[in-house]
């Protein structure tokens, strides 16, 4: 087997790991609020999720195409080359260990960040290192990705207070208790929505990398269609990490933000699941977690006399703020060390250096994560926020240490 053979199976099996982390991360996206309410049994709710992550994917390429052609400038190298499509397969590596170490790192957090923008930001960090300025496709970027990141949060929230605001005003002359036991019923095909929509969006962008890895390596050219292969392995990973849970961003989603009812919860996933999908069609790589993100906290807003925790909020808006340049600095850290070990070696030694790299990292923050695990039992707890803070969770990290 060839050196660009070895590469490129790396590089996909990092992908599809990537998608994995991808779909444990999201899960609180579509679940947390039916969980928050009762309305489905955690078990149950990230099964349901999964196999609706796993059908989502398969309903179209658009956002795909746009990872693909999107991000890194394909023109800055000849990829007929041998040497330059490795040289770009590295690019691809190194940018989903940026990837992959954000999600993780947030997720131990209880951080719902962006595992798009996680994505995205590793990816234009190695590309920046291995072609500057002229490797990334600056203007894709500001249009698809910058924009929609600004925007969308607002859009969601204001939807889903005006419907959260419409639910209360139609039915205020029903009892809370046959109104929350109703909206629960309404919350599950809501909720079976927005999972939907995830596989439609997320599982994409996986696919759009592995293509480009394809290109690189000289198996695909870059104006054909995805692979079948491609889309069957993504939707497959994403569906599996989804069934793994990711119960620390639920429990933040679903307890931290905002204290949800039924109604809150159903208009909540309608406006996420109508934007998501509405997104996924036009090609527009949408953060999944900040449209969920933004119309849960429109729930509070639009509800009268509910309770918003807004330091909670803050640290969301931080994390997200932080993630593409955050994510960017390890793709373009993890490049220049593969850029090292060939210089006294050879780039397929830079490949495992790496990845060795990446293993160990998943190894600490899993190791980490065990000392305070959140799972479906305590998933519903009452919300401590000075116990599960941010901050709180840094100092006593730094203090088992």
């Amino acid at each position: 087997m060839s050196a660009t053979l070895i590469i490129l199976a790396i590089v996909v099996i990092t992908a599809l790991a990537f998608d994995f982390t991808n779909g444990f991360h999201d899960t609180a996206n579509a679940m947390a609020t039916s969980i928050a309410t009762k309305a489905l049994k955690p078990f149950t709710a990230v099964a349901i999720s999964a196999l609706l992550n796993l059908i989502g994917a398969f309903l179209s390429v658009n956002v795909a195409a746009t990872v693909a052609k999107g991000i890194v400038n394909l023109n800055s190298y000849d990829v007929t080359q041998a040497s330059e499509g490795q040289a770009l397969l590295i690019v691809v590596f190194t940018g989903l260990i940026g990837g992959i170490f954000w999600n993780l790192f947030t997720w131990l957090l209880g951080m719902p960040s962006s595992s798009s923008h996680a994505l995205f930001g590793g990816l234009i960090g190695a590309a920046f290192a291995a072609m500057g300025t002229g490797g990334v496709a600056w203007t894709s970027i500001f249009g698809k990705i910058i924009v929609p990141a600004l925007v969308s949060p607002f859009i969601a929230a204001m939807v889903s207070a005006c419907g959260t605001f419409i639910v209360y005003w139609v039915t205020n002359t029903i009892p809370e208790r046959v109104k929350n036991e109703h909206f629960r019923h309404g919350q599950i095909v809501t909720a079976c929505l927005v999972s939907l929509a995830h596989g439609a969006g997320d599982a994409q962008k996986t696919m759009g990398v592995i293509f480009l890895a394809l290109v690189a390596a000289g198996e695909a050219s870059a104006t054909q269609h995805i692979p079948t292969w491609v889309i069957v392995a993504c939707a497959v990973a994403i569906a599996a990490g989804t069934l793994s849970g990711g119960w620390r961003v639920i429990r933040t989603l679903g307890k931290g933000l905002v204290e949800i009812e039924s109604p809150q919860g159903m208009a909540a996933e309608s406006s996420s699941a109508a934007i998501i999908l509405t997104s996924a069609v036009g090609g527009m790589a949408l953060s999944t977690t900040h449209v969920s993100t933004g119309s849960i906290l429109g729930t509070g807003l639009g509800k009268k006399g509910a309770k918003v925790r807004w330091g909670v909020a803050l640290r969301m808006v931080a994390a997200w703020m932080i993630t593409l340049p955050c994510a960017a600095f390890v793709g373009f850290a993890s490049w220049w060390i593969a850029r090292g070990v060939t210089e006294i070696s050879n780039i397929t030694i830079a490949t495992f250096v790496d990845l060795f790299l990446l293993i160990a990292m998943v190894a600490v923050i899993l190791i980490r994560a065990r000392m305070n695990p959140v799972d479906a039992s305590n998933v519903n707890d009452d919300w401590d926020a000075d116990a599960e803070s941010v901050d709180s969770s840094l100092k006593r990290a730094a203090q088992e240490a």
